[in-house]
């Protein structure tokens, strides 16, 4: 990873990125007036050093800057150093970054999460789709048939009825590919295009990588939200599926109890 961020080209990557998430090759040449193979190179750097997640779309593949390697080093080697003063300069940091991105000429980032569990595709696409497991581990059950064009809901798993979300099945390519609309207020009348959430399957021998993007974000405070809210959710998946139990304590309450 300090290898691959030693290199100023590299970083200017990363910069763009940060600017704009999940751009084409093309996309980032252009900006950067670089030839497409000296591109690669370097995103195949990032990518190796885990900085850049690469999701593929049809024929084009995206690229999405990966923070949690940097924050890394900075808990290692940086944090413990000053502590205090830091997390006083981040806090300050992080409320003046909210700020300018509540701006309405910002737009609001793509989400992507990646995570690697031992376990088929054909497995984690049921996790995905069964209402019984999805109440197991994301405390909801997912309701739909799972056709293009269905809808689907997303109720509270302590028989309330009540329904926390709502969408449109969009695409459902069993067991790799699974595509729907995610409006997290159902009971109100919105005046605009709701999100859309990808859960991607990939095998690998005894394993597979499973990323979930979440894009047309409608504004910062939805973004916190499923920042805290996915990894969570995934987390919880993760075990299910590798030890058959979920984690013994429900993970998206952490972040809760320690806000």
């Amino acid at each position: 990873m300090f290898k691959a961020l030693a290199d100023p080209t590299r970083r200017l990557l990363l910069d763009r990125l940060r600017e704009h998430n999940g751009q084409t090759l093309r996309e980032l040449c252009d900006r950067l007036g670089m030839a497409r193979q000296s591109a690669t190179q370097h995103l195949d750097v990032l990518a190796g050093a885990n900085l850049v997640t690469v999701v593929r779309r049809g024929r084009e593949r995206l690229h999405y800057l990966n923070p949690v390697p940097v924050q890394e080093i900075g808990e290692r080697w940086i944090a413990g150093f000053d502590q205090p003063r830091l997390h006083l300069l981040s806090a300050i940091k992080n409320q003046a970054e909210e700020y300018a991105m509540t701006d309405a000429t910002t737009s609001v980032p793509d989400y992507v999460y990646v995570t690697y569990i031992r376990a088929s595709p054909e497995q984690v696409w049921q996790a995905l789709t069964d209402a019984d497991l999805t109440a197991r581990f994301w405390g909801h059950r997912n309701l739909s048939d799972w056709q293009p064009g269905s809808r689907w809901e997303h109720h509270r798993a302590d028989d309330s009825g009540v329904v926390d979300g709502i969408g449109t099945v969009l695409a459902a390519e069993p067991p790799t590919r699974l595509s729907l609309t995610f409006e997290d207020r159902p009971e109100a009348e919105l005046q605009r295009e709701p999100s859309v959430v990808t859960f991607l399957v990939e095998p690998y021998q005894d394993i597979v990588r499973l990323t979930v993007t979440h894009e047309k974000l409608p504004n910062v405070d939805m973004f916190h939200g499923i920042s805290q809210g996915w990894p969570a959710v995934l987390a919880n998946l993760k075990s299910l599926l590798e030890t058959g139990e979920v984690l013994p304590q429900a993970p998206w309450e952490m972040s809760s109890a320690h806000s």
